[in-house]
């Protein structure tokens, strides 16, 4: 069998003895390495990685037992293997001495050459074998190095892992949880327990304090969904809802796996829970304003439509001013009511809105508290004040500049009232008969507002009085019946 050659350190000071062990040995196959005394044989040791040495006792300068002596001295030697030659017997003296200095096996002269080969031989393999176990020994402690930096390595990447599981969890409002089939045993993480409402402290984690938690109508639901496990179903996901101790609902979509032994038998069943309450929510407002949207279309339409069919006048360009003039006021109000995402509007507002296409300098006086009207409210309102406005820049106080208008409005008990004042302007006779926008305001008022619409056609200016409820259920409900009624009412104010 090939192995790497070891070498062997042969110290003599008579080149006969030298050569009679190079010869012995040279059938060993190893490394023989020749020095002449005791310095030169340091001088060696220094250079070379010996491992046997074989020293002749009785040397010049130094002896056997002094060069032993030496060579322990030095760390790199202390387990570097000698044996003595001695032409003379030694005494058990001189055989404790050598022993004491380092040596391993005594060979007395003359030298059996099968003996001397033996010895060495023994020697040298076991220096192999120690050698070779030194470098598995680095290599075993490099791989235990290496691995346990991996595994280091691997469980840092695990915890921060773990940590960004956390606080994506947490971030998107989940929690996870475990179940044992067979010994019942649930576990549940701090995301689960937060959106549940509960606390690991007060909360035992058990089928019916869990029941408990949920919604009544989704119970047999989720019965059904744990019922499939057993039939062969491996996977489920569900949408139900939670009550939470403190009251509030909760909607939630869970999923869940089963893990099954051999025989496929379900053992755990895991799952991830995740609140979607905003999405809910942000859902039926989706929904609510999609249906708001179509009403109020259709309300718009509605209302453009009874404007188009109801308005009179002597020619067309008459009929186009006043067609465009009160669509432009249902679009104003629209604008405002939109800006608001179809809360409200305030009755200031309005009245600035019908103001803008008029220059009157300081013809206007307005005096009232700030006032929320309804949607329905808003609409209603402003098409009556743009028939005011209208009439009064046609034949009142605002169609010339001497003219003045005082607007002013006060709540009490829910009950808006808002006075219209002209004065100033060409002298006023009391119509002979209503006209269209007379018998409009006073329908959309009194019919569709539940309010009142009283004129004084005063000489001196138009005195008109509106008393709108400001919380009646109809200026609320859904835009849908407001079209109708409109509609109607202004065909009968028309007729």
């Amino acid at each position: 069998m090939d192995h790497e050659k070891v070498n062997i350190l042969l110290v003599d000071d008579q080149p006969a003895k030298l050569l009679a062990y190079e010869v012995i040995l040279k059938e060993l196959g190893e490394n023989l390495v020749i020095a002449s005394s005791g310095r030169e044989a340091l001088e060696v040791l220094l250079k070379t990685e010996i491992a046997v040495i074989l020293v002749d006792v009785c040397m010049p300068e130094l002896d056997g037992f002094e060069l032993a002596a030496m060579i322990r001295e030095h760390p790199r030697f202390q387990k570097t293997a000698m044996i003595f030659i001695s032409a003379i017997q030694v005494s058990d003296i001189d055989r404790l001495r050598g022993y004491e200095m380092g040596a391993v096996d005594y060979v007395p002269v003359p030298v059996v050459p099968e003996v001397l080969r033996a010895k060495i031989k023994v020697f040298a393999e076991l220096y192999r074998k120690t050698r070779e176990l030194e470098r598995l020994n680095r290599e075993l402690e490099d791989r235990v190095r290496a691995r346990t930096a991996e595994l280091e390595n691997s469980t840092a990447r695990l915890r921060e892992s773990e940590q960004r599981r956390s606080m994506a969890i947490a971030a998107g409002k989940m929690g996870s949880w475990d179940w044992d089939w067979i010994s019942g045993d649930w576990m549940w993480d701090e995301g689960q327990y937060r959106i549940f409402g509960v606390s690991p402290e007060s909360f035992a984690v058990n089928p019916a304090n869990v029941q408990a938690l949920l919604h009544p109508d989704d119970v047999d639901q989720l019965r059904k969904a744990v019922a499939e496990f057993n039939k062969g179903t491996r996977a489920y996901e569900t949408e139900f809802r939670i009550l939470r101790p403190d009251g509030e609902v909760r909607w939630c979509v869970g999923t869940a796996a089963a893990t099954v032994d051999d025989s496929s038998r379900v053992v755990r069943v895991s799952g991830v829970t995740v609140d979607i309450t905003e999405r809910k929510r942000a859902e039926e407002r989706q929904n609510l304003l999609a249906r708001e949207v179509d009403h109020r279309a259709k309300n718009a339409l509605a209302l453009a439509q009874s404007i188009v069919r109801l308005t009179r006048a002597d020619e067309v360009k008459a009929y186009v001013n006043a067609v465009e003039g009160r669509i432009n006021a249902l679009a104003r109000v629209h604008t405002i009511l939109s800006l608001s995402s179809w809360q409200g509007a305030e009755l200031s507002r309005l009245i600035d809105e019908e103001l803008a296409p008029y220059s009157l300098g300081g013809q206007i006086v307005l005096a009232g508290p700030k006032v929320q009207l309804l949607p329905t409210t808003a609409q209603t309102l402003a098409l009556a004040l743009h028939e005011l406005f209208t009439n009064s820049a046609k034949y009142g106080a605002l169609s010339t500049r001497s003219g003045r208008l005082a607007i002013g409005w006060q709540v009490e008990d829910q009950l808006l009232t808002l006075s219209w004042e002209e004065s100033g302007g060409p002298l006023v006779m009391p119509p002979k008969s209503r006209g269209f926008g007379t018998r409009s305001l006073l329908a959309s008022v009194e019919s569709q507002l539940g309010g009142q619409a009283q004129f004084d056609w005063r000489a001196e200016g138009l005195l008109c009085r509106l008393e709108v409820p400001l919380t009646r259920k109809t200026a609320a409900t859904a835009p849908g019946k407001f079209d109708v009624a409109s509609a109607s009412e202004l065909q009968r104010a028309s007729g």
